[in-house]
């Protein structure tokens, strides 16, 4: 039976600002990759989140990111392998706290946003991030990119790498996430993402923006939990798996 592990980045509202419906998709997802507070998430937000997830039964991964509340993770920062590891370290210590707190504990590492994109080709950011993880806990396994430089040190290092697609964001031809308000960088049918999923799983194919159509080879498939309509994308993707008969299973 073929088996995947559906993951989602939730705990990203921020005190009286929710932000997407994480008791909802706790009910549909597999992992969940819980923010730490340097991109998003608040302490009592963020032990809510992990406590849901522990809960269900739902694996904790921390999600780490640049520390840019302002900008959501979601801009470069040009930042020393030695600040970026020392970050990493502590993103994950605060988010493991939390979550033992609760009766579990992270299970596995995927950085957020500009950090996530940034380590496919940048090698000091993407050694700075597999330092940080390999410093706190060798066991843990790290969530990426296939082909990224990131997969590749980690995997060299020997940490477990587990490799990535994404349901609801576009792929240029290089195999890459296309960026952030360029056309065709975020779908938001949820039949269409439904079907595209299950050729994912099936098929190891994903269409890029241009048509060209993509191998991928995945452990994991990601929907984003503040995806406006996040909640019915993550129904019709769990649904259409389920009915071709694919086994929802966290990777760890």
């Amino acid at each position: 039976m073929t088996v995947i592990d559906l993951n989602s980045d939730l705990g990203e509202g921020f005190g009286t600002w929710p932000l997407g419906d994480d008791a909802a998709m706790l009910t549909l997802v597999t992992s969940a990759n819980i923010a730490c507070g340097f991109h998003a998430g608040d302490p009592a937000t963020l032990l809510d989140t992990t406590a849901g997830a522990v809960e269900r039964g739902v694996r904790v991964g921390a999600q780490v990111g640049y520390r840019d509340l302002a900008g959501f993770g979601r801009r470069f920062i040009d930042m020393s392998p030695r600040d970026l590891t020392a970050d990493v370290i502590y993103q994950i210590g605060a988010l493991d706290g939390l979550a033992r707190a609760r009766g579990g504990r992270v299970r596995y590492v995927k950085p957020h946003g500009a950090l996530y994109n940034a380590i496919v080709h940048h090698e000091g950011q993407a050694h700075a991030v597999v330092a940080a993880v390999r410093a706190y806990d060798p066991a843990l396994p790290v969530l990426g990119l296939p082909g990224s430089v990131f997969l590749d040190a980690a995997d060299r290092a020997g940490l477990r790498t587990v490799t990535e697609a994404f349901a609801d964001r576009g792929y240029t031809p290089a195999g890459t996430l296309v960026p952030r308000g360029e056309p065709g960088a975020l779908l938001t049918d949820p039949d269409a993402i439904a079907a595209r999923v299950v050729a994912m799983v099936e098929d190891g194919v994903v269409p890029a923006v241009d048509g060209t159509r993509l191998p991928v080879r995945a452990e994991s498939v990601c929907l984003h939990g503040d995806t406006p309509g996040a909640v019915a994308m993550a129904r019709s993707v769990r649904a259409a798996l389920d009915g071709a008969g694919v086994d929802l299973r966290p990777f760890t």
